[in-house]
């Protein structure tokens, strides 16, 4: 028996030091050599100060600032552990809301945001983007039109002219991954920190 043993548990080690351990940390360095950004989480410092991630949004809720998508994450309730209170773009608890086309919670959610919206820009269709959220709750990026749609808002909000928002939104839309993959779309916290960057000039 032992002699069945001892070639299985050789062989488990091995295996074990190859795929748990040497490519793991290969591919590891290899990512920091080729994309030492990426492999590092994308980060976004400002004044020598990491204030996010491009691959993890963050809530912004003032008028002055573009909006993300609404967010489903949660975290423990602080007083009572057994239940969840809401807690927007929480990375340690990434998930969607799991309600389903015939849940009234989420009818009645998706109702409230787009008549706010609706308020906010009358006259204007409100983007699909801006009233449901993504299924990880932490999508960093929004529609092109989501971002013009907030246009007047931020406008009004800074004084600044709407046209000179629209050219910035413009200039924020990333296009197609590989020209194929994906759809244009606005990095929200890239975008705000170019308008910060915007009323200081």
């Amino acid at each position: 028996m032992l002699s069945q043993l001892r070639p299985a548990l050789v062989l488990l080690t091995i295996l074990t030091a190859i795929t748990g351990l040497a490519y793991p940390l290969a591919v590891t360095g290899l990512a920091g050599l080729i994309f030492p950004a990426r492999a590092a989480g994308s980060l976004i410092a400002r004044d020598g100060q990491v204030i996010g991630s491009a691959l993890i949004g963050q809530s912004f809720t003032g008028a002055a600032y573009f909006h993300g998508r609404p967010s489903a994450t949660s975290a423990p309730d602080p007083g009572d552990p057994s239940k969840t209170v809401p807690a927007p773009y929480n990375a340690s608890n990434s998930s969607g809301s799991n309600l389903g086309p015939t849940s009234a919670a989420l009818a009645g959610r998706v109702k409230s945001d787009r008549d706010a919206l609706t308020s906010e820009n009358p006259g204007h269709p409100v983007p699909v983007d801006l009233a449901t959220a993504s299924g990880s709750g932490l999508d960093p990026d929004i529609s092109p039109e989501a971002a013009l749609f907030q246009v007047p808002r931020v406008a009004k909000a800074r004084n600044q002219p709407e046209d000179r928002l629209r050219q910035l939104v413009a200039a924020q839309i990333e296009g197609r991954t590989l020209g194929l993959l994906g759809e244009p779309r606005v990095n929200v916290l890239a975008l705000n920190l170019a308008l910060d960057e915007l009323g200081r000039r």
